[in-house]
């Protein structure tokens, strides 16, 4: 299977094309701004490069931790749709929607919340993605503090006003490989855009 049937595309060159350009010199590693060039081209929103943190060695991590088939968690149906097509194309890991895993929420917690605990218990090394609820990156860094689980990365992109920042700011104190949004913004479709990126990150370099 060639990488170009896979995602090569001569409009997607062309959006690339586009995106080098305006974005011109930038801070990010070669590896980094690959990612980042993958979240502006499922956003066409510029201001995100200055909102996207990479932990060290979170590509890398990712990377390996997807060619070994690493189990993927979402927190919503949304992101996971968003990467099944690709993953499925590629290394075929399992993804499991965390809001699909419970069919009633615990006293005090959302549905979301409730569902990622069941998959902290299963998946404990996990590639966790957050696009949606903010509720859940905060489940998600409790239960690492607790030192129940090691997910082998986080993406966090949950979006809102609430409790999104508290979330924001507790991953940042979780000594885990982690990609992030920063600040209020954030989605679904960022979320995927960056696992994506990984994934064909990770299949360009089996292939090489």
């Amino acid at each position: 299977m060639k990488k170009d049937l896979l995602w090569s595309h001569p409009i997607t060159n062309k959006s690339f094309a586009i995106i080098d350009q305006e974005i011109g010199q930038h801070k990010f590693e070669p590896l980094e701004y690959k990612v980042a060039r993958r979240v502006i081209h499922s956003t066409a929103d510029f201001d995100l490069i200055n909102s996207l943190v990479f932990s060290p060695g979170a590509i890398i991590n990712g990377i390996n931790a997807i060619k070994k088939q690493t189990t993927i968690v979402t927190d919503v149906t949304m992101v996971r749709q968003g990467v099944f097509g690709l993953v499925g194309k590629t290394f075929k890991n399992l993804v499991v929607t965390s809001v699909n895993q419970a069919s009633s929420p615990n006293p005090g917690k959302t549905l979301t919340e409730t569902g990622l605990l069941k998959c902290c218990s299963q998946y404990p090394t996990g590639i966790y993605v957050i696009g949606n609820a903010p509720t859940a990156l905060l489940t998600l860094c409790q239960q690492i503090i607790l030192n129940k689980i090691q997910p082998s990365l986080i993406i966090a992109a949950p979006v809102g006003f609430v409790s999104v920042l508290e979330a924001k700011q507790a991953l940042k104190r979780v000594n885990i490989p982690k990609i992030f949004i920063k600040g209020r913004k954030g989605g679904s479709p960022i979320a995927a855009s960056i696992l994506n990126a990984l994934v064909v990150l990770a299949y360009e370099n089996e292939i090489v």
